[in-house]
């Protein structure tokens, strides 16, 4: 009987040392995420050929997804993880986490990443957009904001901007879903919250504070 209680005692700490491990791993993934989406920023509105100052001044939520990738398992599939903060006040609130996931690249050309700003224009779409699962074409019309056409329709709701190594020929949106990221935010916060909880009530994290002054500097400009 001792034996056997010693021996729950003792798979019950290797089970806590694991998930200890486990949530330290995820911690310093996210981390290094929220540090790519930072560069990412940085890039797609200081370059030459950068997002324009209107269109971000316009946006209510944004985005960051950096490293889309093509999947190699499933052609056509592709998937990224990444963050999305929306206007709080005078400024940008926390992050919460996202994914966006797509049946069907359609057409890519260049490297097999891309790095992906999301503009949604429209607040009246927030609390969807921050919903567990978000559908593109459905939910929102949206359009690649990389071609005039884009900036010439009214009706768009939603701007996606890509950027990758060599050259971008954009994907099919119709589809495409922005899904809540369970995991990262647990990381972030250390609870589970929702997307709409974290952007309207919680406070930023030390390790999302470069993340959100980023978008404070490049959307007050």
């Amino acid at each position: 009987m001792e034996h056997t209680w010693f021996m729950r005692k003792r798979h019950f700490f290797l089970f806590v040392a694991a998930a200890a491990v486990l949530h330290a791993g995820a911690a310093n993934e996210t981390a290094a995420r929220l540090g790519k989406a930072v560069t990412v920023l940085s890039r797609m509105t200081e370059s030459e050929h950068a997002i324009p100052v209107a269109k971000l001044a316009s946006a209510d939520c944004i985005a960051v997804i950096p490293g889309f990738k093509k999947g190699a398992a499933v052609v056509g599939v592709g998937y990224g993880r990444g963050f999305i903060s929306c206007r709080n006040g005078n400024g940008w609130s926390t992050p919460g986490a996202i994914t966006l996931e797509t049946g069907s690249l359609g057409v890519q050309v260049g490297g097999e990443e891309i790095d992906i700003v999301i503009l949604s224009l429209d607040k009246e779409k927030r609390s969807k957009l921050l919903s567990e699962r978000f559908t593109v074409g459905s939910d929102a019309s949206a359009a690649w904001g990389n071609g005039k056409s884009a900036h010439e329709d009214p009706n768009t709701q939603i701007l996606f901007y890509g950027h990758t190594k060599g050259a971008f020929a954009g994907f099919g949106l119709d589809g495409a879903t922005l899904k809540s990221d369970d995991s990262s935010k647990k990381a972030l916060y250390g609870k589970t919250l929702t997307n709409g909880q974290i952007v309207a009530e919680e406070a930023t994290p030390a390790v999302a504070r470069s993340f959100v002054a980023k978008l404070d500097g490049v959307v007050s400009r």
